[in-house]
């Protein structure tokens, strides 16, 4: 017989954050209420928002983007090494850094070149930490995640900006449900049907944040040159990739967008490529693709409902190739380097 494989500690350690994800999300929410009225605040009279920060800070970022978009706000998520090298104009605009350590290389610099603003907030799980002590921050809830991939600080952030929003008017009962009472999504069929492949490409439209959190949570655990293309992108050309070998992995919520990734999906099957659809559209499934189904959601809501389903496909996406899952042997888990 075969000895039953041991759960590795870096995995086990992603495990604990992932137990605890949406109880802190929700301490989140509520204790950060009135910093996101200040954010609220100033967003609504500079009517322009900056989203900087780096790996999932900026998958979070550009995950709501299109929310604040919806509220009226000229907002563009940038990753902070971009701003630090190709720097739009900072006047007029209310800038929200993301850094779930407050401690990153890029962090430290950006202050130490532009100072302090008195436009400018933070997001972060530590109040003591350089961000936290630099700029007003809205904190979450359950300290420093300690396992390496992004889990629970993806969760929470995404509360901080849940506050934010709800701030300007959004109502958050949605978002707020789908983490009091998450799905029961199973994952054993999508993750046998990338059983085969060498790659995974993730991709959406409204969704197309939450899709670029997952390609670096599945690269940082897998090893494997996983990566991310916006619908449109993936059309114009990247398609020649598609086949049996390239899995990929769609998004498809309750929104406007959601015949545009029908679409591909329906396309991937006919390329022979093995495709799973998490759905919170409330459409027919794609005949030939794996369609983990969700409740009809948009926005936060269905951030928050697929999120750990994503998750949980990652880890073990990545168990069944590689030993030592989750115990990073090339980086850091604060980059504290440019």
């Amino acid at each position: 017989m075969t000895e039953a494989k041991n759960r590795p500690a870096g995995l086990a350690a992603i495990d604990r954050e992932m137990a605890r994800q949406h109880e802190d999300a929700l301490a989140s929410f509520d204790r950060n209420k009135d910093i996101a009225g200040k954010v609220a605040a100033s967003l609504k009279a500079s009517g322009r928002l900056l989203l900087l920060g780096m790996g999932g800070s900026h998958a979070v970022g550009r995950a709501v983007e299109p929310l604040y978009r919806a509220h009226g706000i000229d907002a563009v998520a940038l990753p902070l090494s971009e701003q630090l090298g190709q720097p739009l104009p900072l006047d007029g605009r209310t800038v929200l850094i993301t850094s779930q350590s407050g401690e990153s290389a890029e962090v430290v610099r950006w202050f130490a070149e532009t100072g302090r603003r008195d436009d400018t907030f933070g997001l972060t799980l530590e109040d003591g930490s350089f961000l936290g002590r630099t700029v007003p921050c809205l904190v979450g809830a359950g300290g420093t995640e300690l396992a390496f991939a992004a889990t629970r600080s993806l969760t929470v952030s995404f509360a901080l900006h849940l506050a934010i929003l709800a701030a300007l008017g959004e109502n958050p009962a949605g978002a707020l449900a789908a983490l009091r009472a998450p799905e029961t999504v199973e994952i054993d069929d999508a993750l046998a049907a990338l059983n085969e492949v060498a790659t995974v490409v993730t991709s959406g439209r409204g969704l197309q944040g939450l899709a670029e959190a997952l390609a670096l949570g599945l690269t940082e655990l897998s090893r494997l040159p996983c990566f991310s293309l916006e619908g449109g992108q993936l059309r114009h050309g990247p398609m020649e990739m598609l086949g049996p070998k390239i899995g990929v992995i769609l998004f498809r919520g309750n929104d406007a967008t959601a015949d545009l990734v029908t679409a591909m999906a329906a396309s991937v099957v006919e390329a022979g490529a093995p495709v799973i659809v998490f759905d919170a559209s409330g459409e027919p499934p794609v005949a030939g693709a794996v369609t983990l189904a969700f409740e009809p959601a948009v926005g936060l809501a269905a951030i928050f409902a697929m999120l750990p389903v994503a998750q949980r496909l990652m880890i073990a996406f990545a168990d069944a190739r590689v030993d030592n899952a989750g115990t990073p042997v090339r980086t850091t888990k604060i980059t504290r380097s440019e």
